[in-house]
C-alpha cells in the first residue's frame, strides 16, 4: 500500500541557503572579488541534480529550494508511538507501510483451526527494496515492527570566484531491522549511494561525519551499548570509490532497565547528527543536522516471547520498532477470519447501519488518530467488554442470535483492547456505544480471534496505551 506524507521542513544541513538565509545568486565569472562557497540542500530522495545551464540561470536554485522547502520538516513518523511519539513533530501524513499479510492465512485453512497462526512479520530488507519505497514525498518506509527505512539526498552547489563550478550529489539509506525474535540488538544499515557530481567540484576535500546515538531513552539512566561503524569521518570522494559504502551500526539494551512495571519497556530516539566540513578556502555554513528520527524500543513482557531468557535473564525480552502495528483481515471467501472481516468493514464504511444504535459513530482503528490499544493485564475490563457486547447481541438480535451455536456474537473494536464496548465506563472521554456487534459464523469468529491473539504475540502488541495497532480489511 503506498501512501503520501508530511508538511514541516527538515533540520537542514551546512548552509546558509538551506537555512533560511537564501541562495547566494549565480556569479559572473567577471567577478573575481565573489568569495568561493557551497550551499547545501537536503532534498526528498530523487531530487534531479541540476545541469550546469540551470545553475548559471539560477533556475537550478530555485528548483532546489522548492524542492527542500516540500520535503517538509517533521522529523518524527505519524505512526510512531509511546515516549517518542511526542518527541518530535510528528508528519500529518502516512507513512509507507509493508505489504499486506493476511492472504497467507488461508493456507491454514486446510489443517484446521488448532494450526492457524498470523503471518510472521518481515524482519529485513534489502537495499533496493528501501529504494523502491523511498522518492517524491515517501520519508519512512515501516515494512513492518521489526524493519524500517528512511532516506535522504543532500545536493551541494558550488561557487568560485570564476562562476558556478558545478553540484555534488548523494544519498544517504538508513535500514532498521531485528534479525530475530529473542534479539535485543538492532542492526542499523547505512548505504552512501547514487553520487553524481555536475561540473568539477572538490569534493575530495568535503569530508561527512555521522555520529548515531541514542540521545533520549526512556527511563533516561538505561544503559546503552553500540557497535559496528556509520559512514563517518570520510570525504565525498572516498565514499564514492568504496563501491559498496556499507556500513552497519549495532545498538542493544539489555533487560531489567524499563519501566512499565512487569513490561520492562525502554523506548529510545535513534537520532543521527550529519554534518559536513567543507574543503578549506570555501565558504558556507557547517553546523550540523538531524533530519530524521527513529524509534526503537526494547521489552521483557511476560506475556511476549522470550520471557525468560530460555533460562539467561540477561537475554529476556525482544527488541522492535514502537510504530502502529498494522493487522490485516480478509473478506476472501477462502479466509478463515471472513465473517469478522466482513463485520469490520461494514463498521468503518457504513457504522450507522451497525448496532448499538449511534448516528455519530466512528470506531477505532482505522487510522493513526484513532488506533486500538491492547488490553491484557486487566481481566475485570475484558470480561465487562465481552458482557455488554453479549448484552447488545441478544438486545438487537434476539436471545436467540447463536442460531442452534452457530454464531458468535463478534464485537469491534475487539473485546481485548481498551476501546471495546465499557470503553465509556472507565474513561467517561468517549460517546457512548461507539463500537459495533453482530451474530457471525462461530468458527470464523473464532478463528478471528485465533489470528488476533497470534499477531499480538509474533508483533510484541504491548498492554496500555504506550503501544497501538490498526485494522486493515482487504
Amino acid at each position: 500500500m503506498r501512501s503520501t506524507r508530511y508538511g514541516r521542513r527538515w533540520v537542514p544541513l551546512l548552509t546558509a541557503a538551506v537555512l533560511g538565509v537564501g541562495a547566494v545568486p549565480a556569479v559572473s565569472s567577471a567577478d573575481s572579488s565573489a568569495v568561493p562557497r557551497v550551499e547545501t540542500y537536503v532534498l526528498p530522495v530523487g531530487t534531479p541534480t541540476p545541469t550546469l545551464e540551470e545553475l548559471e540561470s539560477g533556475e537550478g536554485l530555485r528548483t532546489l529550494e522548492q524542492a527542500a522547502a516540500e520535503a517538509g520538516g517533521a522529523r518524527n513518523a505519524l505512526e510512531t508511538v509511546g515516549p517518542a511519539a511526542g518527541y518530535a513533530a510528528k508528519s500529518v501524513k502516512s507513512s509507507l507501510v509493508g505489504p499486506a499479510l493476511s492472504a497467507a492465512a488461508g493456507n491454514a485453512v486446510a489443517t484446521g483451526s488448532t494450526a492457524l497462526e498470523y503471518p510472521d512479520p518481515p524482519r529485513s530488507m534489502s537495499l533496493a527494496e528501501c529504494k523502491a519505497h523511498m522518492g517524491g514525498d515517501a520519508k519512512y518506509y515501516l515494512k513492518s515492527r521489526f524493519s524500517v527505512c528512511t532516506a535522504l539526498e543532500i545536493t551541494q552547489v558550488w561557487t568560485s570566484t570564476r562562476g558556478r563550478v558545478g553540484a555534488s550529489n548523494l544519498t544517504f539509506y538508513v535500514r532498521g531491522s531485528v534479525p530475530k525474535d529473542t534479539s535485543r540488538t538492532i542492526n542499523f544499515d547505512w548505504d552512501v549511494t547514487d553520487f553524481t557530481k555536475i561540473g568539477n567540484p572538490p569534493t575530495s576535500g568535503l569530508m561527512y561525519t555521522v555520529k548515531a546515538n541514542l540521545p533520549q531513552t526512556w527511563p533516561a539512566n538505561a544503559k546503552v551499548h553500540y557497535g559496528g561503524t556509520t559512514p563517518n569521518a570520510k570525504s565525498y570522494d572516498q565514499l564514492a570509490r568504496m563501491r559498496p559504502a556499507h556500513f552497519t551500526h549495532t545498538v542493544t539494551v539489555n533487560p531489567g532497565q524499563g519501566s512499565s512495571g512487569r513490561t520492562d519497556l525502554v523506548a529510545a530516539i535513534y537520532e543521527p547528527t550529519i554534518s559536513g566540513k567543507l574543503p578549506p578556502g570555501w565558504l558556507g555554513d557547517g553546523k550540523s543536522g538531524k533530519p530524521f528520527m527513529l524509534a526503537p524500543r526494547w521489552d521483557a513482557a511476560p506475556y511476549l516471547k522470550n520471557s525468560t531468557g530460555g533460562g539467561t535473564p540477561t537475554k529476556r525480552g525482544a527488541a522492535s520498532f514502537a510504530y502502529l502495528g498494522f493487522l490485516h483481515y480478509s473478506t476472501k471467501a477462502t479466509a478463515p477470519e471472513r465473517g469478522v472481516a466482513q463485520h469490520i468493514k461494514t463498521a468503518y464504511t457504513h457504522p450507522s447501519r451497525t448496532k448499538p444504535t449511534n448516528p455519530g459513530k466512528k470506531v477505532a482503528g482505522q487510522n493513526p488518530d484513532h488506533p486500538l490499544h491492547r488490553l491484557f493485564a486487566d481481566t475485570v475490563r475484558r470480561d465487562r467488554n465481552r458482557t455488554l457486547s453479549i448484552a447488545d447481541c441478544k438486545r438487537y438480535f434476539g436471545p436467540k442470535y447463536s442460531e442452534n451455536n452457530t454464531k458468535d456474537c463478534d464485537e469491534f473494536p475487539f473485546a481485548s483492547t481498551y476501546e471495546g464496548a465499557a470503553e465509556f465506563e472507565y474513561t467517561g472521554d468517549v460517546m457512548k456505544n461507539n463500537y459495533s456487534v453482530l451474530p457471525v459464523n462461530k468458527k470464523q469468529n473464532g478463528d478471528a480471534g485465533t489470528l488476533l491473539k497470534s499477531f499480538y504475540a509474533k508483533n510484541r502488541i504491548i498492554d496500555g496505551l504506550e503501544d497501538g495497532f490498526l485494522v486493515q480489511i482487504h
